[in-house]
């Protein structure tokens, strides 16, 4: 049992038994934290599933709308509870359920813009992380190639900080194509041989075929 759904209980009786005014109200927000890490929980879990329909067969993936309702629901529950990080985490996902899911780039950079900004104050480098490289994807999609690059390079920075490894191969695969687009070949060669390299010090297998096919275009 999720340690909070225990302490409500808790809460609960000494509000009956010891005359607590305040236990509920903090019962209350014991379980708004649990529910809303649990709706985040699951939303991931949804947008997991969309992404592997999506390698297997893009005409597989399907939208589904339960991913957008807990993920929307997790952001209203940290907003509540006064948690910035959670919410800026949960508004994260929702902008990049918009950006991938429904290929809506008008509705998900202000939302990603405003996770960034939550991100930031709380210091939350994973959901910085997380949301330049995906504003990044996003300024690469409208031609702002300069842009793109400086934000999927400070994703990779701060994925590097971070230790997410992987974080920082999927990154250069979209600096590799930046490179390119922009006419520098050497330094794309030198991106996708340094994505791959980290890619399988990793184990991160799922990245090979995309590395493959990047470089396979330079």
């Amino acid at each position: 049992m999720d340690e909070r759904v225990e302490r409500s209980r808790l809460l609960y009786e000494r509000a009956l038994l010891d005359g607590d005014t305040g236990a509920l109200a903090a019962a209350d927000r014991e379980l708004k934290a649990a529910e809303a890490d649990l709706a985040l929980a699951r939303g991931r879990i949804i947008h997991g599933r969309f992404l592997q329909q999506r390698e297997e067969d893009t005409g597989l993936a399907r939208e589904d709308q339960d991913e957008l309702t807990l993920f929307e629901r997790a952001a209203e529950l940290y907003r509540e509870l006064g948690d910035a990080r959670g919410e800026g985490e949960a508004l994260f996902w929702v902008g990049c359920f918009h950006q991938l899911v429904r290929r809506d780039n008008a509705v998900a950079v202000p939302i990603l813009q405003q996770s960034l900004e939550l991100a930031t104050r709380t210091n939350d480098k994973a959901t910085m992380s997380e949301d330049l490289r995906h504003l990044g994807i996003a300024n690469h999609r409208a031609g702002r190639l300069d842009t793109a690059r400086q934000q999927l390079e400070e994703s990779s920075r701060l994925w590097r900080e971070t230790g997410r490894l992987p974080g920082v191969a999927s990154n250069l695969i979209g600096l590799t194509y930046i490179a390119a687009a922009q006419g520098r070949r050497d330094d794309a060669l030198a991106l996708i041989e340094e994505a791959r390299a980290i890619a399988e010090a990793s184990a991160a297998h799922g990245l090979m075929r995309h590395i493959d096919e990047a470089r396979s275009r330079l």
